[in-house]
């Protein structure tokens, strides 16, 4: 089993507690807002501005003053922590890399708003970006969303897939998400269990925590997409996982049943890496370079969709 972490600093984060260990919600929160408050912001933007959405606020980041794909991004956090502020940086970075404008969702949280408010609130902002009430719908929409927010992205293409096909986004862009809540005996649960910057307990913590407590519904298909009987008619995928991460096998077993199902699947490990690393550019250029991949995978999807979108 290999533990060769793509730099020093990962290993260094890898070795410090997990930033989810703590039941803590509330500190939780308060940790991760300061931290977001001490961070450099990132690169200038051409634009932006917080916007309201049907269900949840939003933060659009516009790069460049031209018109644009979009990307719906929705930021991990365990569906509990985190907020378009404390992801501003990542944002930022997407944004200018990719070329694409990035809609950040301020989305509720649990255990305040348990499930289903979260897949509620990515559903109707894709509902609303198709229906043009932010503006001419653009020439490709991508949904993105890490770990929880990877999650949220797939559960959301489900629903459209069955409610509201004319609303699915053009492409998703999956990074380390969890694709079974249900999961504790999975190769990489066991054997990355602790170690690695995000523990295994603290995956199962925030997945009841999301569920209001009701096991049973951890493996149920609205839950967990893995368990969802029938992936096909879905968006191309682009999935990343990381190698040292708790919840990296159901993801990749996700990204292979979408293949099978006939959806265009791109899957890619990053070696060496470990969960959350969209956050750890600062401290690790590995992670940097890996979450500039990410940027990649967006605007080759932006691109492709493009093609898509005038031949539809």
């Amino acid at each position: 089993m290999s533990q060769v972490f793509a730099d020093e600093a990962l290993a260094r984060v890898a070795a410090g507690s997990s930033a989810f260990g703590s039941p803590d919600v509330a500190a939780i929160r308060a940790a991760i807002a300061a931290r977001a408050a001490g961070r450099p912001r990132g690169p200038r933007m051409h634009e932006v501005r917080d916007i309201a959405l049907p269900t949840c606020p939003g933060r659009l980041h516009r790069p460049g003053p031209d018109p644009a794909p979009l990307v719906v991004f929705l930021h991990g956090g365990g569906w509990t922590v985190g907020d378009v502020a404390s992801f501003d940086r990542p944002v930022r970075r997407l944004a200018a890399a990719s070329g694409a404008d990035v809609l950040a969702l301020d989305y509720r949280l649990a255990p305040e708003a348990p499930w289903p408010a979260s897949v509620d609130d990515t559903v109707a902002t894709l509902r609303a970006v198709a229906a043009g009430a932010l503006g001419p719908r653009p020439p490709a929409v991508v949904v993105c969303g890490d770990s929880a927010g990877g999650t949220l992205a797939t559960l959301a293409c489900l629903r459209l897939r069955d409610e509201a096909p004319d609303a699915l986004p053009d492409q998703q862009v999956l990074v380390y998400p969890n694709a079974d809540l249900s999961d504790t005996t999975s190769a990489s649960m066991r054997e990355k269990a602790t170690g690695f910057g995000f523990d295994a307990a603290s995956a199962t913590f925030f997945a009841r925590l999301w569920v209001g407590g009701d096991d049973a519904l951890l493996p149920d298909p609205r839950v967990s997409p893995l368990h969802a009987p029938d992936l096909s008619g879905l968006p191309p995928a682009v999935v990343v996982t990381a190698e040292h991460d708790p919840i990296r096998d159901p993801a990749e077993a996700y990204a292979a049943r979408l293949a099978a199902a006939g959806v265009p699947t791109t899957l890619r490990r990053e070696p060496g890496m470990i969960h959350n690393f969209l956050q750890l550019d600062e401290v690790s250029p590995a992670a940097a370079a890996a979450a500039d991949r990410v940027a990649a995978d967006v605007a080759t999807a932006r691109r492709t969709t493009r093609t898509r979108a005038g031949m539809r």
